[in-house]
Parts: structure tokens; C-alpha cells; sequence
């Protein structure tokens, strides 16, 4: 009972941290995530000491809402679109991980360490977060885009490498039998087995399983179907000798592109949220903020090469599967940070006695602060890409070259906006969608979309859409006020594009038009018009 009374004290103070956190964050213009680790830091054992981990129960919420977040990661991609990026994943993620380790480990045995310990910190710092980087992209409304499509790919290629580096520790630690030709062989025919059994599960779920699911017409049924099979494919690659998170993958990569994708997703984003919270802010509280006080200098120094090494690593590699290099360095900042699994690792080191504990508390600082910088990076590094030509997933598309693209927005993606949208689409315009909710985006997202989740009254929220250079913009959002400030906005960034705007009331049509709409749609005067025509046919037109 006392486990349970300190488990839900710590959710409690772990959630209200990161509400505060969030909140701010959302105030100031920065990145939630970032509000999230910060606050960690200081609710953690290093600050105020307010979490008691004593019991670990806190660590096994946090890797839950982990191994939900790679869930939606594998959610996101179709098998056939994997095997499209599989090319990108094997070149990018190969360069990406060489070009960081070897240096790494060059730097790690000046610094005194042994060539063994090196090796493994070195490895250890090639990881990247898919996570973090997932999260902050889908915030964007990114994920679908082709350097989004990349950077992904170059990070399930490190999930997956995770495996072998794994049977690698106790080859650099001399503890336990070191793996031999064998072990590997035995690893790859568990792999080949857990990828047949991957395939066979989503044609016998796609052609059977989800048609059942969705006549029945019960979401309680869809979510505990969804949970089952996350659990069960987790187990069975944790027996296979294989990462959870390996599983966690496949089991989003099971249930992607099928008729029930989007609800499966919707379901479960409350909870997804819910534990990404829990798994930053816990992943905040392993920092020491006191320890830069200590060796500020070596700190400072290690945390800017780090950042400089990977970013540079990522845009080589981005560069080598077919991104511009400017493209190519603005997604590279996106991949400077070093990830869960490189804790993992580090850790392992660090039980062993590879590494000592000073070596362990200096690198967990450095990937700490490599996490909390991550996505004002991403945010630095995304507008840098927005504004490059990029090839789509193929690599054959270019955008257009004129300095005002023809390309056209809708923003609030209720029943109307949805139609505008759809209409737009099959008119052979390229439609971007703005919405407060990703949920309401994510349909349009898996359909290939440019999407943005956020408040288009936000000018930032209005940039990462491209409406400075757009043609056309529809306002179709609920609360006149609203859709009176969108175009203010607007208007401050873009004179030229044709705005037309949804209004309830008549009354408010002047001050939309006054404020750069070219044309306003008021509900109040079309339903007034509707409902005379309706009279006329019911009475009779006036002789």
C-alpha cells in the first residue's frame, strides 16, 4: 500500500510539474519539451528532491509512455513506405553512427579513457533519440515531410543497431561470456523469425482481424485489441532477445495504414501525451544542475562539441540521401542530442565498471543538456528548411521556383474546412492545413499533407505553414473574434494572398473585410437566405 501512496505522489507532482512547465512554455514561445526536462531537473534528486525513485515504479511509467510514443512512430509508416525509406535508413543511419563514434572514441581515450570504455561511450553517443525528435516534429506537423521522412529513417536504423551494441558490453567489460560468431548468427535468425512473424500478423490483422473489429463498432473493443497486441508483440521480442522498444515499433507498423489507423491513434493520443510527460519530466530528474559548477569549463566544452559533432554527422548523412545541404544542416540540428537508449547503454557500462562514475555523471550531463537544447534546435534548424527546395520521398519532385508559391491554406479543419480542403486537393491545388488539434490533422497527415498544429493567431504557427508566400487562405474557424485576429495575422505577413473567411454573425462582416479579408461568408445571412427559400416553397412567393 505504501508503494501505491508513493507511486501516485510522485505521478501527482510529476504531472503538475509538467503542467506548470508547459504552460510557461506555451506563454513564451518555447518548446514544451524543453519545459519538461528543465522542470525534471529541478523537482529531481540534483534540486528540490520532490520525486522519491527509490522503487523505480516512476522509470517503468516513463518507459511505458516510451514504448507509446515509438508505438505512434510505427503507426505513422506503412510497411511499403518502410521499405521505400529502408534505402535512406541503411545509408544515412550506417554514416551517421560511423561519422560520430569514431571520433568520439578518439576523444574519450585522450581524455583517459581506456580504448574498451571509449569504444562503447563512442557508440553510445551516435544514438539519437526517435522519441524526442518524433514528438517535437508531430508538433511542427512535420512528420509526413521528406526531410522528416529522413532524419526518422536514419533514427530506426540506431534502434535497431541498439541490438548488436548490446551483445557487445560484455565483449569491452570481460564480465560474462562474450558473444561469439554464434551468438550473431543466433541474433539474426531470431531477428528474420520476429520479421516473419511481424508480416504474417499484419495480413491476418489487416484482412481479418480489423474488418471484425470495425463491425462490431466498439471503441472499448479497439483499444483493449490495441493494447493486447502492444503488450504481446513487446513480450515476445523481450524473449526473443530483442530491445521492447524493437517491439513497440512493430506493433505500430502491424496496425499502420488499415481502415482503423486513425482511430487507433486518436484513442490512445490522451494516454500517449499523458506518459510523455511522465517520461521527459523523469528523464529530467536524472540531472544534476550542480555538477556544472563543479567542472564548468570541461561541461561547457563537451556539451557545444557534442552538439557540433552529431549535427554535423546528421547533415553529411541527410546530405548523402538526397536533401539539399542547407536542408540537410537544418535537420541535422535536429539530431544532436543523444537519445533513451544511449543511457542505456551507458548505464550498463557504468555497472559494469567500464566506466567510472565520474566519467557516467559527466556524460549523463552532457546528454541531458544535449535533450533540453534539442528542440529550440529543431525549431532553429526547421525554418532553415522550409525555405530550401527538397525532393519528395522519391527524390524526383521539386518545389516550385518562384519566390510566391501558388500553394493554398485552410485553417480549422471542422466538417467545412474539411470539405474546402478535400475540394482544393482534387482542384490540383497543394493544400496545408492549420488546426489547433492534431487530432483533427492526423488523418490528413498520413495522406501526405503539410499540416501545423497550433493557434493560427500565433504569427510563428502562420510561418511554419507557409503563409507568407501563399496564394489563397480560408479561415473556417467557429469564433468570429478569432477568425477577425487570424486575419490581422495574415495580413501582417502576407499582402498579396486572396483571404476568404467563414463568419456566424453579419454584423462582424465589416470588421473582417476592414481587417484585409477579400471576401466573408456570414452563417447568420446564408441560413437567413436558406430558410426564406424554404418559406417561399412551403407558402408560396409573395404576388
Amino acid at each position: 500500500m505504501h508503494n501505491i501512496e508513493s507511486l501516485t505522489v510522485n505521478v501527482l507532482i510529476v504531472l503538475g510539474a509538467g503542467l506548470i512547465a508547459g504552460t510557461v512554455c506555451k506563454r513564451i514561445g518555447v518548446s514544451m519539451l524543453v519545459g519538461y526536462l528543465v522542470v525534471g531537473a529541478l523537482i529531481g534528486g540534483g534540486a528540490l528532491n520532490l520525486v522519491n525513485q527509490q522503487d523505480h515504479e516512476l522509470e517503468v511509467l516513463a518507459q511505458f509512455g516510451a514504448l507509446l510514443l515509438l508505438f505512434a512512430v510505427g503507426l505513422e509508416f506503412s510497411l511499403e513506405e518502410l521499405m521505400r525509406l529502408s534505402r535512406y535508413s541503411m545509408i544515412g543511419g550506417a554514416t551517421q553512427m560511423f561519422l560520430v563514434a569514431v571520433p568520439l572514441t578518439g576523444v574519450c581515450m585522450a581524455f583517459g579513457m581506456s580504448l574498451n570504455a571509449a569504444v562503447l561511450a563512442g557508440f553510445a553517443g551516435a544514438l539519437s533519440s526517435t522519441v524526442l525528435v518524433f514528438k517535437a516534429l508531430a508538433e511542427w506537423g512535420l512528420t509526413a515531410s521528406p526531410h522528416g521522412r529522413r532524419a526518422i529513417a536514419i533514427l530506426l536504423f540506431q534502434d535497431v543497431a541498439l541490438v548488436p551494441l548490446m551483445l557487445l558490453v560484455p565483449l569491452l567489460t570481460h564480465q560474462g561470456e562474450p558473444p561469439t560468431i554464434t551468438t550473431y548468427l543466433l541474433l539474426a535468425l531470431k531477428s528474420s523469425i520476429f520479421l516473419a512473424a511481424l508480416l504474417a500478423c499484419r495480413s491476418v490483422v489487416g484482412r481479418w482481424i480489423v474488418p471484425s473489429l470495425a463491425g462490431l463498432r466498439s471503441v472499448e473493443l479497439v483499444m483493449l485489441f490495441t493494447l493486447c497486441l502492444l503488450g504481446g508483440v513487446c513480450w515476445s521480442a523481450f524473449q526473443l532477445g530483442l530491445p521492447s522498444a524493437v517491439g513497440a515499433l512493430a506493433a505500430g507498423i502491424i496496425l499502420s495504414g488499415n481502415r482503423l489507423s486513425r482511430q487507433i491513434d486518436s484513442i490512445l493520443l490522451p494516454f500517449r501525451e499523458s506518459f510523455s510527460v511522465i517520461f521527459f519530466v523523469t528523464i529530467g530528474t536524472l540531472l544534476n544542475p550542480g555538477m556544472f559548477f563543479q567542472e564548468p569549463l570541461l561541461l561547457t566544452a563537451g556539451l557545444i562539441g557534442m552538439l557540433v559533432l552529431k549535427s554535423g554527422a546528421a547533415s553529411i548523412a541527410l546530405k548523402l540521401v538526397g536533401l539539399q545541404w542547407k536542408t540537410a544542416f537544418g535537420m541535422g540540428l535536429g539530431l544532436a542530442q543523444l537519445g533513451e537508449f544511449s543511457f542505456l547503454l551507458i548505464s550498463e557500462a557504468a555497472g559494469l565498471g567500464l566506466i567510472s562514475r565520474d566519467d557516467y555523471n559527466r556524460m549523463l550531463f552532457i546528454a541531458l543538456g544535449t535533450l533540453i537544447l534539442t528542440p529550440q534546435l529543431i525549431r532553429y534548424g526547421l525554418r532553415w528548411t522550409e525555405r530550401s527546395p527538397d525532393e519528395d520521398l522519391h527524390g524526383m519532385q521539386h518545389r516550385r521556383d518562384s519566390a510566391v508559391s501558388r500553394h493554398a491554406i485552410v485553417i480549422g479543419i471542422g466538417l467545412i474546412g474539411r470539405q474546402l480542403a478535400s475540394r482544393l486537393e482534387i482542384m490540383g491545388s497543394e493544400v496545408r492545413l492549420v488546426d489547433q488539434s492534431p487530432i483533427n490533422l492526423h488523418g490528413f497527415a498520413q495522406q501526405g499533407f503539410h499540416t501545423t498544429a497550433g493557434d493560427a493567431r500565433d504569427p510563428d504557427i502562420l510561418h511554419r505553414a507557409g503563409a507568407e508566400t501563399c496564394g489563397l487562405c480560408i479561415v473556417s474557424v467557429p469564433s468570429d473574434d478569432a477568425a477577425l485576429q487570424i486575419v490581422t495575422a495574415l495580413r501582417g505577413i502576407n499582402h498579396d494572398a486572396e483571404i476568404i473567411v467563414r463568419c456566424r454573425y453579419q454584423g462582424n462582416v465589416h470588421r473582417i473585410m476592414k481587417a484585409g479579408a477579400a471576401a466573408v461568408v456570414s452563417e447568420e445571412a446564408e441560413a437567413s437566405k436558406a430558410m426564406l427559400q424554404w418559406c417561399d416553397r412551403a407558402v408560396g412567393p409573395v404576388e
